[in-house]
């Protein structure tokens, strides 16, 4: 609450751009299935935003560049509704709470691969493996999701696309704490064709993942990737991509001692399918494949790894969309999902997840509504019914009205089936998902506004309670709204804004969930300068009190992080940048216990020919 009195002042740019008569249009992305007004995340096939009443945000390859650096999580943090927890430093353990969800109720895709850990606990992704290196797109669906998703949509929907390169284009960057990040790849992108290879390394001392330690827990990661694209005939085609980096961190022990522990991890993710774009008919089938390895390190007692996991999943699906009518869609799909796990200390196992779905859409010119259902068969608990209806209402101008209603539903974990505590008897995760809001534009647009308010009831939580096991005991509720404001201010100014107020509730307890605060807010200032095309940017991003535990007896405090960001172009191909982050040197902390960075400065450059 302490640092909410600032908002009106940090909104109040974005809209003095109301009144401005001038209206430049954003540079559409090189890749068109990268545009920023067309996604993925609603439907599971290409839909124009505006046709949907969910709330999904884009953010492109521009606004990836101008905020620099490794880091994703600074990128996904201008997302309204969005908080993270981090153990430590780069490369550690970090969460994504999206309105308030658990982070692995949250289905993640890198270039439509469904990317998981099936050896984790919950099975969530760990974003402190992907880095921002490579990447041209990313949509976020806030709100439960299943019709099209499956297991895992209950939070939403967050889709990564790397870009299409076409020539060359490298980076590099130093700074605090000696971390050096180099990034390239090499591409050829037509009509007809694309190939491109890309590749990364990230090297850091980084900081004492404890908060009181004083030895620095390193990191470095290595990645390389590709993609490609091959039209065979003018309506069929061919994809392909994959990926993999290898990455190393030390942390802390569970008491906080430094004493040189690392975790290796080792994540493979790729995708092979066609491509069917007709008249009247699209459709999309592929096979994908995930796989996470980790090995946990403890030097004082052996140079061999002192606990391994292994998780794999290997997805098929098909989607389509077929157009009945002028106005009228009908989306349809069906997956199968294999995943197995196993650690030092349990033997393989593996679950079986099938689903299908169907959605039927009528977009007129002023409306549109959408309805759904799927269903999934799980070789454990058996089946599973999701449902969902959204619409929105055209009113002046580009403004709309916009609601909807989402089923989602998260099938246990493998390791709480199998692991430690592990009950198959264990019944699937579920929520109810209610919004409604009225938005102009969209987040991409010169001129943004959208304001919606939320509400998520989930209920069979699955929960570890000592000395019984993994059962499902917890019932939760998030409410709130968020808010988002975006402006082309003048041809060289640019402001947006995202405030998301929320309210997570234990329904058993009444006590608020762990680590997620009650506000947040991001905002960000760009200016071209008249300085043969110097560009300055600055960032503040707000983050409100939370508690740290279940019983809500560990407080952590808000705090206030300001980056400021400048780039200079050099010519046609080449630019320099840099940036200072946490530029006031707050102390604080996401996570009880843990080390953050204080004031960090980076420099580098890019070239593009």
């Amino acid at each position: 609450m302490k640092y909410l009195f600032c908002l009106p002042l940090i909104l109040s740019a974005p809209v003095a751009a109301w009144a401005q008569d001038t209206i430049v249009t954003m540079e559409n992305e090189r890749d068109p299935d990268a545009a920023t007004d067309i996604v993925v995340t609603a439907t599971g096939t290409q839909l124009p935003i505006d046709q949907t009443g969910q709330s999904i945000s884009v953010i492109g390859q521009d606004e990836i560049d101008a905020v620099q650096g490794p880091d994703l999580t600074r990128v996904l943090e201008r997302f309204p509704g969005v908080t993270l927890s981090r153990n430590g430093g780069l490369g550690s353990t970090t969460s994504l709470f999206v309105r308030g969800a658990n982070s692995q109720q949250l289905v993640v895709l890198i270039d439509g691969v469904r990317v998981a850990d099936m050896a984790a606990p919950s099975g969530g992704f760990d974003f402190g493996n992907l880095e921002a290196g490579g990447i041209g797109k990313i949509e976020l669906l806030r709100g439960s999701n299943s019709v099209a998703w499956g297991s895992d949509a209950i939070g939403g929907v967050l889709a990564v696309t790397t870009r299409e390169i076409d020539g060359v284009e490298a980076s590099a960057e130093y700074g605090a704490h000696d971390t050096r990040v180099l990034d390239g790849g090499a591409g050829v992108s037509t009509d007809r064709y694309a190939f491109s290879v890309g590749g990364g390394y990230t090297r850091s001392d980084g900081i004492s993942a404890a908060a009181a330690g004083t030895e620095p827990d390193p990191y470095r990661q290595w990645r390389v990737s590709g993609k490609a694209r091959l039209g065979l005939t003018d309506t069929l085609s061919l994809v392909a991509n994959a990926r993999h980096s290898d990455s190393r961190v030390a942390f802390d022990s569970f008491l906080f001692v430094d004493d040189g522990e690392y975790q290796t991890a080792e994540v493979d993710s790729g995708r092979v399918g066609l491509n069917y774009n007709g008249d009247a008919l699209r459709l999309s089938a592929g096979v994908a494949l995930s796989n996470t390895h980790r090995e946990y390190f403890d030097p004082a007692f052996s140079a061999d790894p002192n606990y391994v996991t292994s998780g794999r999943s290997v997805h098929a699906d098909i989607k389509g969309s077929a157009d009945l009518s002028p106005a009228l869609r009908l989306d349809f799909g069906a997956d199968a999902d294999w995943s197995r796990f196993s650690s030092s200390y349990d033997p393989r196992q593996t679950a079986r997840l099938t689903g299908g779905h169907a959605l039927l859409t009528y977009h007129g010119e002023r409306f549109s509504l959408s309805g759904g259902a799927r269903y999934d068969d799980h070789d454990r608990f058996g089946g599973q019914w999701t449902f969902g209806v959204n619409g929105a209402v055209g009113l002046t101008g580009d403004w709309r009205l916009r609601a909807s209603y989402g089923e989602g539903f998260k099938a246990p974990a493998l390791y709480q089936l199998y692991g430690y505590g592990g009950n198959t008897a264990l019944r699937p995760e579920s929520s109810e998902s209610f919004e409604v809001g009225i938005e102009k534009g969209d987040r991409n647009a010169p001129l943004h506004f959208a304001a919606t308010a939320f509400r998520r009831d989930s209920k069979d939580l699955i929960d570890y309670l000592w000395p019984t096991g993994y059962l499902n005991v917890a019932r939760a509720r998030a409410q709130g709204f968020e808010v988002e404001l975006g402006a082309r201010i003048s041809d060289t100014l640019r402001a947006q804004a995202a405030y998301t107020y929320l309210e997570p509730t234990n329904r058993d307890t009444g006590l608020d969930l762990a680590r997620r605060a009650r506000h947040a807010v991001t905002t960000s200032l760009d200016w071209t300068t008249p300085l043969a095309g110097l560009e300055l940017g600055a960032d503040l991003r707000m983050v409100g009190d939370s508690f740290d535990n279940v019983s809500n007896t560990v407080r952590l405090d808000g705090y206030r992080l300001l980056t400021v960001r400048a780039s200079l172009p050099l010519g046609e191909n080449v630019e320099l940048f840099g940036r200072v982050e946490n530029l006031t040197d707050e102390a604080y902390q996401i996570a009880a216990g843990y080390g953050t960075y204080g004031r960090s400065a980076y420099a580098g450059a890019r070239l593009r020919w």
